[in-house]
This record gives C-alpha cells, sequence and structure tokens, in this order.
C-alpha cells in the first residue's frame, strides 16, 4: 500500500494535499495514481513518477458511464494498474475533479465535451488582429470561471502593431474581463516570453484556450525549448493566420516544472448549463440583475428593472448586454434539452430491462 511519503514523489505532476486526501486507501494496494497526459479515441496515455504509457479503460468505465464528463480528460488523475513492467496499464477509475473545461459539443447534438481537468490557470488566447474579439472571449471566460479555474487573457502578435494600438486593444477588453489579468507579448520578442515563462510556476497545470492560427502552437514550442518541437504550418498570406496543427489534446511537463495543456483550436463555443459562470464573468451584469424590482425580470421592458436602466446611462454597452442575454438563453435551452434527453434514456434503459426481465420469466 502506498503512504503519504510515496505522493511526493508526484507532486512534480501536480499530485498536491487536495488529491492526497481523495485518495482511497483500499484502492491504493492495487493501483497508481497517475496523469492523464493525452487522450486519443480508444486509449489513453498516462504518466507517474515512474511510466509513462498507453492505457485502456476497464469494460466497467468505458460501458457503464452516463455521460463523456464520466470519461478521463487530459489532467484527470486515474487509479492505473501497470502491466508488462509498465509496457501497458489499465485505467479503472477517474479522482474526483478540483476543475474542469468543458463545451456544448459541435453540430445540433447536446451533450457535453470535456477539454481538459484539473487546471489551475487558464489561458484564452486571442491575436491583436483580425482574431480580436471581446464577444468571443466573453465566452471564453464563462466556460473558464464555470469551470472553477483562473482566467488569464492573452493578446499574441502585438510586434504588428504601435504601443498606441496594443493599449487601445486592451483598454477595449477592461469591460470584457472585470479584473482579470491581460498580457499583450510576441512570439518573436525574448523578453515578452520571458514574462510568460514567470507567470508559469512549478507543480501548476495551464491551459491554451483559443481559436486556430492565434498562435498557442508557436507559444508551447517557445515555452518548450529545442529539445521538443511542435508542427506549426505557414502563416497565410491573405489573413495573417497559421493554420492550427495541434489535434489533440496533451499535457507537456515543461522543464521549469510547470505543466502546460495545449488544445486544437476551438471553431464553435456552446455551453450547457452554464448559469454559473456566465454570472462570473458577467459580474456586473449579475450584480445589476440581482437589484432588479422584480426576481423574474427578463431585462426587456420591465419597470425598476436595474439593468436596462444601466443600459440607459452607459453604464454596461449594448454588445455586452446583448451578448449576456443571448448566453444566458442559449445555456438554459442547451441545459432544458439535455436533462429531457437524459431523462429519455433513462426510461428506455428501465424499458429495456423490463423487457429482458419477462424474457427471462417467460
Amino acid at each position: 500500500m502506498n503512504t503519504d511519503n510515496s505522493f511526493e514523489t508526484l507532486r512534480f505532476l501536480g499530485f498536491d494535499p487536495w488529491f492526497e486526501e481523495k485518495a482511497e486507501p483500499d484502492k491504493m494496494k492495487s493501483f497508481r495514481p497517475s496523469r492523464v497526459i493525452a487522450v486519443d479515441k480508444d486509449s489513453v496515455t498516462v504518466k507517474d513518477d515512474r511510466f509513462e504509457t498507453r492505457a485502456q479503460l476497464t469494460g466497467k468505465l468505458m460501458y457503464a458511464s452516463d455521460s463523456p464528463l464520466d470519461f478521463p480528460a487530459v489532467g484527470d488523475w486515474v487509479y492505473a494498474q501497470y502491466l508488462d513492467d509498465g509496457d501497458f496499464a489499465v485505467v479503472h477509475e477517474v479522482f474526483p475533479r478540483r476543475s474542469v473545461l468543458k463545451r456544448k459539443t459541435a453540430g445540433k447534438k447536446t451533450e457535453h465535451q470535456l477539454i481538459a481537468a484539473n487546471i489551475d490557470t487558464a489561458f484564452a488566447v486571442q491575436s491583436l488582429d483580425g482574431d480580436f474579439n471581446p464577444r468571443r472571449l466573453e465566452r471564453y471566460l464563462s466556460m473558464i470561471y464555470d469551470g472553477g479555474v483562473r482566467p488569464v487573457v492573452l493578446l499574441t502578435k502585438r510586434d504588428l502593431f504601435s504601443p498606441e494600438d496594443v493599449t487601445r486593444k486592451i483598454d477595449a477588453l477592461r469591460e470584457t474581463v472585470r479584473g482579470a489579468e491581460i498580457i499583450a507579448f510576441s512570439n518573436k520578442i525574448d523578453d515578452d516570453m520571458e514574462k510568460i515563462r514567470k507567470r508559469l510556476s512549478p507543480g501548476r497545470t495551464y491551459c491554451l484556450l483559443g481559436s486556430s492560427g492565434v498562435g498557442k502552437t508557436t507559444l508551447i514550442n517557445n515555452l518548450v525549448g529545442d529539445n521538443r518541437q511542435f508542427d506549426v504550418n505557414e502563416v497565410r498570406a491573405k489573413d495573417g493566420k497559421g493554420r492550427h496543427t495541434t489535434t489533440r489534446r496533451h499535457l507537456i511537463v515543461l522543464d521549469s516544472g510547470a505543466m502546460i495543456v495545449d488544445t486544437p483550436g476551438i471553431r464553435e463555443l456552446g455551453n450547457i448549463g452554464f448559469d454559473s459562470g456566465i454570472d462570473e464573468a458577467f459580474g456586473d451584469i449579475a450584480a445589476l440583475a440581482s437589484m432588479c424590482r422584480f426576481r423574474d425580470c427578463t431585462h426587456e421592458n420591465e419597470k425598476g428593472c436595474a439593468v436596462l436602466a444601466a443600459l440607459e446611462d452607459g453604464r454596461i454597452s449594448q454588445k455586452r448586454f446583448e451578448n449576456y442575454l443571448k448566453m444566458k438563453k442559449e445555456s438554459d435551452y442547451h441545459e432544458r434539452s439535455y436533462l429531457e434527453r437524459k431523462q429519455r434514456d433513462k426510461q428506455f434503459g428501465k424499458l429495456c430491462k423490463s423487457v429482458m426481465k419477462n424474457k427471462v420469466k417467460k
């Protein structure tokens, strides 16, 4: 059985006292706490203080899960059983999560998609050129806050703009980020990269989130150094964007001891039940909403609406308010659709069990 002292060897992967308290002694007799560093279609890659190997999920974990949220994500801690001297492993169970980044799956299907788990700080990355979009950034911040993660906004390609233009764009985000740190930098400027490195602490886990071509992979390469390089395609002349080459999420342990998760570019960022995250990202509007005369105020035409009053006197912008309403309605709609589908699936499961039970009796 593992002892508390054995956990010290896992600290470099982020297994801190919070996770130590979650470790179950009975399971520790047979399994080893391991971190998921990559997720593929049919397997995961896990790492502990001795091994880094491909692993399969147990049948129970694969087929008894009610939701994609039950499967391991990059950054998860799991109970793993290593076989053949560490050449292969089996994942039996997922540890409780301290934080989780998730979104609605792309398209019409109403289901969750895991992005990463147990992230301490998420970098919402936008470039200062054509990708610059405060409304999209509000979506990222809502997802980050909803997952219990600290956000930092990274604005890339600072070298393409004058200091005055950079300052102007940062000022344009002050209402959007509401206190979150904003860092404008260039992947081509050594001093800028050093500022980013100094914000990455050993034993902490970070995640890069953003659209394709904003410079996430180039940033990863700069942080990793010359020993391990990830492919970056040429920048397109027509829009100044590089086509992203990250095709899967993976956790990278930097020489500094910090860990960072690179993710494919996100084209569609839908939300399911993000009410808490939306209220935090739009904290100014949420605070005003609590002051409305009516609890069920829709902020459309009611008398005594504090939000409409703030909108009229310019305390909040029209575009921010419209995005708030849009995201609220979208979140509630998808949450209802998700719960209704889960209920239908549950009823169908009961029907199947009943039919099988009657067949056995006959």
